[in-house]
């Protein structure tokens, strides 16, 4: 059994080792500089840690490891236009360093690059990977879909937003686990499982990340902090707290979030809002449940092979009470 920092080495070495056509450079050049910039890895990583559950010999979960990472990447390139996000894991995005068009063209060539990788899996178990792919690649967008609903509906439930995130972040992680399960021989109930571990520690994770957008260091969390603010999204936080305020600070907080002033004053204001109605707390003890749901679903699961697992699931809710 390989550890997390084994298994982060071969996904490194196999992103470095992929190749992109010289021309057009405006095509192939923001590939490789999205998929140069050190990430998390956390998708590759979840199908090799649940391909080793059941077959250690990981060679045939790499394909389908990269495709989800090239998948996940090319979501970020039209994410971040979406969102006029200027950083991307403390580097300018990929429109900023080029433009719209190019990182459009880019992210739809890195979709159609994942589908060509996937496709090599093995094909006694392809069809079922395929379908539980391209089931995860379609709630992503139906997910990022929601989320631009919301940033022009004027009322949204704290239970919309859940199963937003749900689509946009956790099913890829969901997705990532249950393919690996597959490939090596995992069992129906087993890749059930670990679906649910992953969908459930994806929210917790998407949680953790809203929580970072607003209190997290800015040279730790490799994005624009205060961006969701800046951006009116509502999240988890912002949902929170207008459950808890009263009726004046309600109608400050959504005033804020009604109008296009993005100055520091706006996230320094919203901030202490949250701070003075507890959302910190709020966000993570529901982080926390999350958590315990998917831990569950892991215990369920007979294999002596589930330390890094635990390990990375240990490292998600670190430094976060």
């Amino acid at each position: 059994m390989k550890d997390l920092k084994e298994l982060g080495a071969i996904i490194e070495k196999e992103i470095g080792n992929l190749t992109y056509p010289k021309a057009p450079e405006l095509l192939y050049d923001p590939i490789e500089y999205i998929m140069g910039l050190q990430g998390k890895r956390m998708r590759p990583l979840l199908v090799l840690m649940a391909h080793q559950l059941f077959d250690e010999n990981l060679e045939k979960a790499l394909p389908p490891a990269i495709a989800i990472e090239l998948f996940h990447n090319f979501t970020l390139l039209h994410d971040d236009i979406m969102d006029n996000a200027p950083l991307r894991r403390g580097n300018p995005t990929v429109h900023e360093k080029w433009n719209s068009n190019v990182a459009i063209l880019s992210g739809d060539t890195m979709m159609i690059q994942s589908y060509q990788l996937m496709a090599k899996v093995d094909s006694n178990s392809l069809k079922d990977v395929i379908d539980v792919f391209s089931k995860a690649a379609l709630e992503v967008c139906e997910g990022q879909q929601l989320d631009m609903d919301f940033e022009t509906q004027d009322k949204v439930e704290l239970v919309d937003y859940m199963k937003m995130i749900e689509y946009k972040t956790a099913v890829l992680l969901a997705a990532s686990l249950k393919i690996g399960a597959i490939i090596s021989g995992g069992n129906k109930e087993q890749q059930n499982h670990l679906y649910q571990f992953g969908l459930n520690m994806g929210i917790a994770f998407q949680l953790k990340d809203d929580l970072l957008d607003a209190f997290g260091n800015h040279k730790d969390f490799g994005k624009q902090v205060g961006g969701d603010i800046l951006s009116n999204k509502k999240t988890f936080l912002y949902l929170k707290a207008l459950q808890l305020a009263d009726d004046s600070t309600k109608m400050k907080l959504q005033d804020y979030y009604t109008n296009s002033n993005n100055s520091e004053r706006k996230v320094n204001v919203v901030k202490d809002i949250f701070k003075n109605l507890n959302i910190q707390k709020h966000t993570i003890d529901m982080m926390k449940a999350y958590y315990t749901k998917a831990m569950k679903h892991l215990d369920a699961i007979d294999s002596d092979n589930k330390a890094p697992l635990i390990l990375f699931s240990e490292k998600l809710m670190e430094r976060i009470s």
